[in-house]
Protein backbone atom coordinates (compact mmCIF):
# COMPACT_ATOMS: atom_id res chain seq x y z
CA UNK A 1 0.00 0.00 0.00
CA UNK A 2 2.97 2.71 0.89
CA UNK A 3 4.45 1.82 -2.46
CA UNK A 4 1.36 2.96 -4.76
CA UNK A 5 0.65 5.74 -1.86
CA UNK A 6 4.52 6.74 -3.48
CA UNK A 7 3.85 6.93 -6.78
CA UNK A 8 0.27 8.52 -6.67
CA UNK A 9 1.09 11.51 -4.91
CA UNK A 10 3.99 11.86 -6.95
CA UNK A 11 1.56 12.14 -9.95
CA UNK A 12 -1.23 13.99 -8.28
CA UNK A 13 0.82 16.80 -7.40
CA UNK A 14 1.67 16.83 -11.31
CA UNK A 15 -0.09 19.93 -12.98
CA UNK A 16 -1.26 17.51 -15.46
CA UNK A 17 -0.25 14.20 -17.18
CA UNK A 18 -1.55 11.59 -18.65
CA UNK A 19 -0.20 8.36 -20.54
CA UNK A 20 1.87 7.46 -22.96
CA UNK A 21 -1.09 7.70 -25.37
CA UNK A 22 -1.90 10.99 -24.95
CA UNK A 23 -3.86 12.27 -28.64
CA UNK A 24 -2.69 15.22 -31.04
CA UNK A 25 -2.25 18.68 -28.80
CA UNK A 26 -0.08 21.56 -29.34
CA UNK A 27 -0.40 22.93 -25.94
CA UNK A 28 2.09 21.86 -23.30
CA UNK A 29 0.48 19.19 -21.26
CA UNK A 30 2.33 16.32 -19.02
CA UNK A 31 2.75 12.61 -19.06
CA UNK A 32 4.42 9.50 -17.79
CA UNK A 33 5.17 6.52 -19.14
CA UNK A 34 4.22 2.70 -17.86
CA UNK A 35 6.88 0.18 -16.36
CA UNK A 36 10.09 0.28 -18.56
CA UNK A 37 11.31 -3.05 -16.78
CA UNK A 38 9.25 -5.06 -18.56
CA UNK A 39 11.25 -8.86 -18.17
CA UNK A 40 14.08 -9.75 -15.43
CA UNK A 41 16.59 -8.41 -18.16
CA UNK A 42 16.11 -5.04 -16.22
CA UNK A 43 17.19 -3.04 -19.77
CA UNK A 44 15.16 -0.78 -21.57
CA UNK A 45 15.38 1.44 -24.45
CA UNK A 46 14.05 4.67 -24.18
CA UNK A 47 12.26 4.79 -27.37
CA UNK A 48 10.04 2.22 -26.53
CA UNK A 49 8.43 3.96 -23.80
CA UNK A 50 7.94 7.66 -25.19
CA UNK A 51 5.56 9.27 -27.32
CA UNK A 52 6.45 8.87 -31.07
CA UNK A 53 6.22 11.73 -33.68
CA UNK A 54 5.59 14.39 -30.76
CA UNK A 55 8.68 16.96 -30.47
CA UNK A 56 9.79 18.90 -27.64
CA UNK A 57 9.58 15.88 -25.30
CA UNK A 58 12.06 16.67 -22.11
CA UNK A 59 12.25 13.88 -18.87
CA UNK A 60 11.18 15.31 -15.84
CA UNK A 61 11.12 12.79 -12.99
CA UNK A 62 12.50 9.02 -12.70
CA UNK A 63 10.69 7.09 -10.09
CA UNK A 64 11.48 3.85 -9.63
CA UNK A 65 11.02 0.90 -6.60
CA UNK A 66 12.25 -2.57 -6.52
CA UNK A 67 12.70 -5.29 -3.15
CA UNK A 68 16.36 -6.41 -2.05
CA UNK A 69 17.19 -9.47 -1.96
CA UNK A 70 20.19 -10.11 0.29
CA UNK A 71 22.73 -12.05 2.68
CA UNK A 72 23.12 -9.67 6.00
CA UNK A 73 26.63 -9.60 5.94
CA UNK A 74 26.80 -8.49 2.17
CA UNK A 75 27.43 -5.23 1.11
CA UNK A 76 24.94 -5.15 -2.68
CA UNK A 77 24.86 -1.71 -4.78
CA UNK A 78 22.49 -0.88 -6.95
CA UNK A 79 22.22 1.30 -9.60
CA UNK A 80 19.23 3.03 -11.83
CA UNK A 81 20.59 4.20 -15.05
CA UNK A 82 20.57 5.29 -18.56
CA UNK A 83 23.40 6.21 -20.58
CA UNK A 84 23.62 9.25 -22.43
CA UNK A 85 22.76 8.64 -26.50
CA UNK A 86 25.93 9.39 -27.20
CA UNK A 87 27.71 6.70 -25.30
CA UNK A 88 30.13 9.03 -23.08
CA UNK A 89 28.84 7.87 -19.65
CA UNK A 90 25.68 8.34 -18.03
CA UNK A 91 22.73 10.73 -18.28
CA UNK A 92 21.17 9.65 -15.30
CA UNK A 93 22.49 7.35 -12.59
CA UNK A 94 20.95 6.93 -8.93
CA UNK A 95 22.69 4.71 -6.62
CA UNK A 96 21.21 2.59 -3.42
CA UNK A 97 24.07 1.08 -0.94
CA UNK A 98 22.86 -2.04 0.81
CA UNK A 99 25.27 -2.29 3.46
CA UNK A 100 26.75 -5.49 5.07
CA UNK A 101 23.38 -5.31 8.48
CA UNK A 102 20.68 -4.58 6.64
CA UNK A 103 18.46 -7.54 5.49
CA UNK A 104 17.26 -8.67 2.34
CA UNK A 105 13.20 -8.77 1.50
CA UNK A 106 13.46 -4.62 2.42
CA UNK A 107 11.79 -2.51 -0.02
CA UNK A 108 13.27 1.17 -1.87
CA UNK A 109 10.72 3.89 -3.37
CA UNK A 110 12.17 7.20 -4.70
CA UNK A 111 11.29 10.27 -7.10
CA UNK A 112 14.15 12.16 -9.05
CA UNK A 113 13.78 15.05 -10.19
CA UNK A 114 16.19 15.28 -13.40
CA UNK A 115 14.99 19.11 -14.25
CA UNK A 116 14.23 19.42 -18.24
CA UNK A 117 16.73 17.48 -19.86
CA UNK A 118 15.19 16.84 -23.83
CA UNK A 119 14.25 12.84 -25.04
CA UNK A 120 17.22 13.07 -27.59
CA UNK A 121 19.73 13.10 -25.16
CA UNK A 122 18.64 9.58 -23.29
CA UNK A 123 19.96 6.26 -24.12
CA UNK A 124 19.60 2.79 -23.35
CA UNK A 125 18.50 2.23 -19.32
CA UNK A 126 19.03 -0.15 -16.81
CA UNK A 127 19.28 -1.73 -13.15
CA UNK A 128 22.98 -3.04 -12.21
CA UNK A 129 23.71 -4.75 -9.41
CA UNK A 130 26.93 -4.92 -8.02
CA UNK A 131 27.60 -7.14 -5.17
CA UNK A 132 25.81 -10.71 -3.86
CA UNK A 133 21.92 -9.84 -4.57
CA UNK A 134 19.77 -8.97 -6.75
CA UNK A 135 16.43 -6.87 -7.05
CA UNK A 136 13.11 -8.13 -7.64
CA UNK A 137 9.79 -6.56 -8.49
CA UNK A 138 11.56 -3.51 -9.98
CA UNK A 139 9.03 -0.94 -11.15
CA UNK A 140 10.92 2.16 -13.19
CA UNK A 141 8.74 5.49 -14.50
CA UNK A 142 9.45 8.51 -16.67
CA UNK A 143 7.99 11.54 -16.07
CA UNK A 144 7.79 13.88 -19.06
CA UNK A 145 6.88 17.10 -20.17
CA UNK A 146 5.16 17.53 -24.05
CA UNK A 147 5.71 20.68 -25.88
CA UNK A 148 4.71 20.41 -29.51
CA UNK A 149 4.92 23.46 -30.75
CA UNK A 150 8.90 23.61 -29.68
CA UNK A 151 9.10 22.24 -33.34
CA UNK A 152 6.95 24.75 -34.97
CA UNK A 153 6.37 23.17 -38.07
CA UNK A 154 4.70 20.32 -36.29
CA UNK A 155 1.15 21.78 -36.38
CA UNK A 156 -0.17 24.66 -38.58
CA UNK A 157 -1.63 26.32 -35.33
CA UNK A 158 2.21 26.47 -33.87
CA UNK A 159 3.57 30.33 -33.47
CA UNK A 160 6.15 30.57 -35.76
CA UNK A 161 4.73 27.80 -38.27
CA UNK A 162 5.75 28.36 -42.26
CA UNK A 163 3.93 27.10 -44.73
CA UNK A 164 6.12 23.93 -46.78
CA UNK A 165 7.14 24.84 -49.99
CA UNK A 166 7.74 21.87 -52.41
CA UNK A 167 10.89 21.06 -53.62
CA UNK A 168 11.42 21.23 -57.29
CA UNK A 169 14.56 19.17 -58.16
CA UNK A 170 16.33 20.42 -60.64
CA UNK A 171 18.23 18.04 -63.21
CA UNK A 172 21.79 18.65 -65.23
CA UNK A 173 21.66 17.24 -68.25
CA UNK A 174 25.30 16.27 -68.55
CA UNK A 175 24.61 14.40 -64.89
CA UNK A 176 22.05 12.01 -67.07
CA UNK A 177 22.82 8.52 -67.33
CA UNK A 178 24.44 7.99 -71.44
CA UNK A 179 24.25 3.98 -71.73
CA UNK A 180 26.62 5.35 -74.73
CA UNK A 181 29.25 5.87 -72.12
CA UNK A 182 28.97 3.10 -69.27
CA UNK A 183 32.51 0.97 -69.76
CA UNK A 184 30.43 -1.70 -68.16
CA UNK A 185 27.94 -2.13 -71.09
CA UNK A 186 29.22 -3.73 -73.98
CA UNK A 187 27.41 -2.05 -77.66
CA UNK A 188 27.13 -3.56 -80.75
CA UNK A 189 28.28 -1.63 -83.43
CA UNK A 190 26.55 1.48 -85.24
CA UNK A 191 25.51 -1.37 -87.84
CA UNK A 192 23.13 -2.95 -85.61
CA UNK A 193 21.56 0.42 -84.53
CA UNK A 194 21.28 1.22 -88.15
CA UNK A 195 19.91 -2.23 -89.19
CA UNK A 196 17.41 -1.75 -86.03
CA UNK A 197 16.33 1.83 -87.74
CA UNK A 198 16.25 0.05 -90.93
CA UNK A 199 13.31 -2.50 -90.04
CA UNK A 200 11.55 0.14 -87.87
CA UNK A 201 12.12 2.10 -91.14
CA UNK A 202 10.43 -0.82 -93.52
CA UNK A 203 7.87 -1.42 -91.23
CA UNK A 204 6.81 1.84 -91.41
CA UNK A 205 7.02 1.94 -95.08
CA UNK A 206 4.91 -1.53 -94.64
CA UNK A 207 2.44 0.24 -92.93
CA UNK A 208 1.60 3.39 -95.45
CA UNK A 209 1.54 0.83 -98.78
CA UNK A 210 -0.90 -1.12 -96.78
CA UNK A 211 -3.01 2.31 -95.74
CA UNK A 212 -3.09 2.83 -99.45
CA UNK A 213 -3.94 -0.34 -100.67
CA UNK A 214 -6.82 0.04 -98.59
CA UNK A 215 -7.83 3.71 -99.66
CA UNK A 216 -7.19 1.76 -103.79
CA UNK A 217 -9.79 -1.06 -102.67
CA UNK A 218 -12.13 1.90 -100.78
CA UNK A 219 -12.35 3.83 -103.99
CA UNK A 220 -12.57 1.15 -106.56
CA UNK A 221 -15.61 -0.19 -104.27
CA UNK A 222 -17.18 2.73 -104.43
CA UNK A 223 -16.88 3.03 -108.73
CA UNK A 224 -18.54 -0.25 -108.66
CA UNK A 225 -21.20 0.64 -106.40
CA UNK A 226 -21.72 4.10 -108.56
CA UNK A 227 -21.89 2.21 -111.85
CA UNK A 228 -24.27 -0.71 -110.14
CA UNK A 229 -26.64 2.00 -109.33
CA UNK A 230 -26.30 3.66 -112.68
CA UNK A 231 -27.38 0.37 -114.76
CA UNK A 232 -29.97 0.09 -112.40
CA UNK A 233 -31.39 3.57 -113.22
CA UNK A 234 -31.04 3.11 -116.41
CA UNK A 235 -32.91 -0.06 -116.88
CA UNK A 236 -35.74 1.31 -114.71
CA UNK A 237 -36.36 4.37 -116.92
CA UNK A 238 -36.03 1.49 -119.96
CA UNK A 239 -38.74 -0.42 -118.24
CA UNK A 240 -40.97 2.81 -117.84
CA UNK A 241 -40.44 3.89 -121.34
CA UNK A 242 -41.42 0.29 -122.43
CA UNK A 243 -44.52 -0.04 -120.20
CA UNK A 244 -45.63 3.54 -121.54
CA UNK A 245 -44.97 2.64 -125.25
CA UNK A 246 -47.58 -0.27 -124.32
CA UNK A 247 -50.33 1.93 -122.97
CA UNK A 248 -50.42 4.61 -125.93
CA UNK A 249 -50.37 1.35 -128.20
CA UNK A 250 -53.57 0.40 -126.34
CA UNK A 251 -54.94 3.37 -126.18
CA UNK A 252 -54.67 4.26 -130.21
CA UNK A 253 -56.48 0.45 -130.78
CA UNK A 254 -59.60 1.94 -128.61
CA UNK A 255 -60.60 5.09 -129.57
CA UNK A 256 -58.43 6.60 -132.59
CA UNK A 257 -59.15 3.88 -134.94
CA UNK A 258 -63.04 3.63 -133.91
CA UNK A 259 -65.23 4.53 -136.60
CA UNK A 260 -68.73 5.78 -136.19
CA UNK A 261 -71.50 5.07 -138.16
CA UNK A 262 -73.51 7.47 -139.97
CA UNK A 263 -74.65 9.61 -143.48
CA UNK A 264 -75.55 12.85 -145.07
CA UNK A 265 -77.50 15.51 -143.06
CA UNK A 266 -80.10 16.73 -146.38
CA UNK A 267 -81.71 20.60 -145.37
CA UNK A 268 -85.52 20.30 -145.45
CA UNK A 269 -85.90 23.97 -144.99
CA UNK A 270 -87.03 25.83 -148.10
CA UNK A 271 -87.40 29.47 -149.01
CA UNK A 272 -89.45 30.69 -151.40
CA UNK A 273 -87.62 32.87 -154.28
CA UNK A 274 -84.36 32.50 -152.06
CA UNK A 275 -85.00 35.37 -149.77
CA UNK A 276 -86.28 36.05 -146.12
CA UNK A 277 -89.12 38.38 -145.54
CA UNK A 278 -88.60 41.39 -143.30
CA UNK A 279 -90.46 41.02 -139.94
CA UNK A 280 -92.40 43.94 -139.62
CA UNK A 281 -92.97 43.50 -135.82
CA UNK A 282 -89.42 43.72 -134.97
CA UNK A 283 -89.33 46.86 -137.24
CA UNK A 284 -91.61 49.02 -135.10
CA UNK A 285 -90.44 47.58 -131.72
CA UNK A 286 -86.69 48.41 -133.34
CA UNK A 287 -88.40 52.47 -134.18
CA UNK A 288 -89.87 52.76 -130.74
CA UNK A 289 -86.39 52.13 -128.91
CA UNK A 290 -84.69 54.46 -131.61
CA UNK A 291 -87.28 57.36 -130.67
CA UNK A 292 -86.55 56.80 -126.88
CA UNK A 293 -83.51 56.85 -126.93
CA UNK A 294 -83.22 59.96 -128.49
CA UNK A 295 -85.35 61.42 -125.91
CA UNK A 296 -83.77 60.41 -122.96
CA UNK A 297 -80.41 61.80 -124.91
CA UNK A 298 -82.38 65.16 -125.64
CA UNK A 299 -83.72 65.30 -122.18
CA UNK A 300 -79.43 65.14 -120.88
CA UNK A 301 -78.53 67.74 -123.22
CA UNK A 302 -81.34 70.40 -122.25
CA UNK A 303 -80.09 69.47 -118.43
CA UNK A 304 -76.72 70.02 -119.37
CA UNK A 305 -77.51 73.36 -120.67
CA UNK A 306 -80.11 74.74 -118.07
Amino acid sequence: MQKKLLLLSALVFWPSYSSSEETKSIAPYYGYTGNAVADQALQWSMPDLLPQGVPGIDIQNVIYRYTIQKETGEWVTVFVQNERIDGNGYIFRERDDWKPGSIGGQDINKVIPVGDIPRELWGMGSIEVVGEGRVEGANVVYTYKVTPCYDPQYDPNCPGYKKPVPTIIEYDLDDIYDVTKDGDVELNDQAEVQEDADDLEDADGRKEAEMKEDKRSKMRLEDAMAAGETAAYFAENQRISIMNDIAQAALNRSYLNVTIPGGTYNEVINIPDGKMPDANSGARVGLAQQLLHQQMVGMQYNLNNN
